[in-house]
């Protein structure tokens, strides 16, 4: 599994909509879907939580839980379903998420945590990785995320994605989560060091080419989170500059094969604007963005119309002059 550069697992984000668009524009980065509770997949509609196009791979499913029954049966069935890793999350801060006894709040029980791993491994062939933060609340010294890590490592586990900012738990929203606690670089840095062999993956606020290849030269990968959703193109950039291919489509060429795709999926009953929502940052600082952004939300939010309708609003967007603004 390359992991050299991944885009992370976000709520309301990375669904199977936003993958098929980012795989257009990247052929390398490793995807993950949103986080799955394992309760949903083993009592829900399995098909609908889990059914993806076989162009997203690679892919990797992330689930949230903290029962070491529930998360091996939802690994075997992520597994059936063709996923390429199964990730546990570790570090979302919710309180809606705590309250269910998952996110961050597990690093409180770093031997609970091993057991789900270990019971996870133990139903599936597929890489078990885990997500997690540097710690939580005042428990941010690297004496106790090293002792934590050290536990989850005994289990097996050799990748471990590290959120370099520590999760405050109850005090601030996701969002100011994403913001308030200060990046600690450093922290991963030093993991690296302290466990040469092990998989580390930093995350947190990484932005641009330069600063993936400051990560790259102290660890073995780097995830990006809100920088590929809202500037998706940059993921183009990645694939030139970070994996020497220069074989990549214009923001042109990805708009008339994202086309048929959804097609398809209007067929299927699927809304314009579950797809279309995320490409509003394809043509981010180019010429004619406003253009394009505007255009689309007077015409993607159709609701019960007719597969005609839709079809023609596609084909506004790719023969009209979009195009030439924003080309």
């Amino acid at each position: 599994m390359n992991r050299k550069v991944s885009v992370a697992p976000m709520m309301d984000c990375t669904d199977r909509h936003e993958r098929y668009f980012l795989r257009l524009i990247s052929k390398n980065v490793l995807l993950y879907t949103e986080m799955i509770v394992d309760e949903a997949i083993n009592r829900g509609n399995k098909k609908k939580l889990l059914e993806f196009n076989i162009n997203e791979k690679p892919v990797a499913l992330q689930l949230g839980g903290s029962s070491p029954k529930l998360l091996s049966l939802a690994s075997k069935i992520g597994e059936d379903f063709g996923y390429d890793e199964i990730n546990l999350n570790l570090g979302c801060p919710s309180k809606k998420v705590e309250k269910n006894k998952f996110g961050a709040c597990l690093m409180k029980e770093p031997n609970l945590v091993a057991d789900c791993l270990s019971k996870m491994r133990s139903t599936t062939k597929l890489p078990i990785t885990i997500k997690t933060r540097i710690g939580y609340d005042n428990v941010e010294d690297y004496e106790n995320f090293y002792n934590f890590i050290s536990i989850l490592k005994s289990t097996g586990v050799k990748t471990f994605i590290i959120h370099a900012r520590k999760a405050m738990l109850g005090k601030y929203t996701p969002k100011q989560n994403l913001n308030i606690p200060p990046l600690k670089y450093d922290y991963v840095y030093r993991l690296k060091k302290d466990f040469p062999d092990e998989e580390i993956i930093i995350n947190g606020g990484i932005t641009s080419i330069n600063e993936i290849k400051t990560h790259l030269n102290k660890t073995d990968g780097v995830m990006i989170g809100r920088a590929a959703y809202h500037t998706p193109y940059f993921l183009a950039e990645i694939e030139n500059k970070i994996f020497a291919n220069n074989d990549v489509l214009s923001r042109k060429e990805v708009i008339e094969n994202l086309i048929p795709y959804i097609k398809e999926e209007i067929k299927k009953g699927t809304r314009l604007n579950q797809i279309m929502r995320h490409t509003l940052g394809l043509f981010h600082e180019q010429t004619g963005a406003s253009y394009w952004k505007r255009y689309l939300s007077e015409n993607m939010c159709v609701r019960d119309a007719d597969v005609q309708k839709i079809n023609h609003i596609m084909d506004k967007i790719k023969y009209n002059n979009v195009e030439t603004r924003v080309g």
